[in-house]
């Protein structure tokens, strides 16, 4: 079996990413990474599609320079303008992320399934194709503000209490299956948005699935690592260190947080 050493790129436009590395690391830890966000220019998701693709194809370029062997774009947003035309274009793997609309819609019960999102994930093509198939139950839920409160490093408290209670008012007294965390910022949320919830009801994201498909496509492709692993880069689309520095602590605020893989 061929072994390859460099490490994996995962992209996204600022700290939300994070939520998805932290799954990486814990199914891939023979694997090192380097973490670009781009900060400069968030958010995405009120961008227009081509506006996404290209800040993103800058984004992957620079992991590309830095001699990454694959590339997870760890953003809903961006993988919906973005992870087609990039698979298309490019002789690596490129590995996207989607709502986890699929596994909610297969579990046991009865109710809808909130699906909370940005508003372009939930307009774009990628998606509806995903409601055709597994939608008949879903109620999405764009949640503009959230990933806001995650970049200012608010994760509880007043201002998410309260905005939550504005953006959930919709399915408020409404029987819920599951609730899909279709944005790679809204984990670092999953405690607040549970208690907009009753207890035991299942909070998905895509992360756990997403470490397992790059795992997947880095053995196909002959591309794992042997190790030793573990090690990460961060960089930023900001000048100086301090977004960097913000990526790392953030990093470690999710190995704190100790939140159950869905």
């Amino acid at each position: 079996m061929r072994l390859d050493r460099r490490p994996v790129g995962v992209f996204d436009s600022g700290l939300g990413g994070i939520s998805a590395l932290g799954e990486m690391l814990g199914v891939l830890p023979e694997e090192n990474f380097i973490y670009y966000g781009d900060t400069l220019h968030i958010p995405y998701g009120d961008k227009q599609p081509s506006e996404v693709l290209r800040l993103t194809h800058q984004a992957v370029d620079k992991l590309i320079a830095m001699d990454c062997k694959a590339v997870v774009i760890a953003c809903n947003t961006a993988t919906s303008a973005a992870a087609g035309p990039l698979r298309q274009e490019l002789h690596m793997p490129v590995i996207g992320m989607e709502p986890a609309l699929k596994p909610a819609a297969l579990l046991p019960g009865e109710g809808c399934i909130v699906v909370m999102a940005t508003q372009m994930t939930l307009t774009q093509p990628k998606f509806l194709r995903l409601m055709e198939l597994y939608g008949r139950d879903a109620l999405p839920l764009p949640c503009p503000g959230l990933m806001e409160c995650v970049e200012a490093g608010e994760l509880s408290g007043p201002r998410v209490e309260g905005l939550l209670d504005r953006l959930l008012a919709p399915v408020r007294g409404l029987p819920v299956k599951a609730v899909v965390l279709g944005c790679t910022h809204y984990p670092f949320l999953r405690r607040a948005i549970a208690g907009f919830f009753p207890p035991g009801t299942p909070l998905i994201d895509g992360n756990l699935g997403t470490a397992r498909q790059l795992r997947r496509r880095l053995e196909e492709e002959g591309l794992l690592s042997p190790g030793p692993g573990g090690k990460v880069s961060f960089c930023s689309s900001l000048e100086g260190g301090e977004a960097a520095g913000r990526m790392r602590r953030m990093l470690e605020i999710w190995k704190q947080l100790e939140i159950p893989c869905k």
